[in-house]
């Protein structure tokens, strides 16, 4: 069932969304050669906790840490740990923190030192397909209205759309209806109404869309080797513009 928040129950999600988005930020600004995806996970789960909130992450169906750490080839839920970050690594951080009963969930992926310039391709389209779907996260439209202009703007740009992984609605549950892919025929899917909120979160790849999930059962790498980016922010459908909760400053 897809949930709509009234206004009391918007305000805990902005203050929820807002811890998140300061986390994610606090991970971007420590992603540098020389420091290990522990480090930054035990920095985020401080700081969320800091706030009066909990990482909503941590023990979601076992997951061990507050944050993903996915470097280059890992798409999504990598698993912080003892690797230390070197220059040339792109680095995506998918953080959430739960306040007051609602969670905010937001994603970005990070340059580490000086990159190729295919791999700040890669972030920039991902980044900003993530803004083309949003122009039609608008009340009225359809939830693959959004899909579409995702992957078409990712295609476009000689990349591919994740298909095994989308994203969702979050609120009272990190993981609520509807499904929101980065991919499909547009036209279809629910129809947008104001108060929805959506964890809508493009999961681009350098070469195939096709994934595989190692034996730990959470990470999640592209089947080629090649690398991944990802991009995300919870969002209001509003009867205007569409609100993004999660925004900070530069990303």
């Amino acid at each position: 069932m897809i949930t709509i928040k009234n206004e009391r129950e918007l305000e805990s999600m902005r203050r929820a969304c807002k811890i998140t988005a300061a986390a994610r930020a606090l991970a971007g600004e420590m992603v540098r050669p020389g420091v290990s995806t522990k480090a930054i996970d035990r920095a985020v789960h401080d700081y969320i906790v800091s706030q009066g909130a909990k990482p909503s992450f941590l023990n979601y169906n076992g997951f061990p840490a507050s944050a993903c750490i996915s470097v280059n080839s890992t798409v999504i839920h990598g698993i912080p740990g003892g690797y230390v970050l070197k220059e040339g690594d792109i680095v995506s951080v998918d953080v959430g923190a739960f306040y007051q009963g609602f969670h905010g969930d937001c994603a970005a992926t990070f340059a580490c030192g000086a990159i190729s310039t295919d791999a700040r391709k890669l972030i920039d389209v991902t980044k900003q397909s993530f803004y083309e779907g949003i122009r039609f996260a608008v009340k009225g439209s359809r939830v693959q209205d959004i899909s579409h202009a995702i992957q078409t703007y990712v295609e476009s740009n000689g990349f591919s759309v994740v298909r095994s992984f989308v994203g969702h609605g979050v609120g009272r549950q990190l993981h609520e209806e509807p499904e929101v892919p980065n991919f499909g025929a547009p036209g279809r899917g629910p129809r947008l109404l104001p108060g929805m909120t959506l964890a809508i979160e493009p999961m681009v790849n350098a070469g195939t869309y096709d994934v595989r999930v190692l034996k730990d059962g959470w990470t999640t790498v592209t089947a080629d080797g090649k690398l991944s980016a990802h991009y995300e922010n919870t969002v209001l459908i509003t009867d205007g513009e569409p609100e993004i909760l999660t925004v900070t400053e530069g990303l």
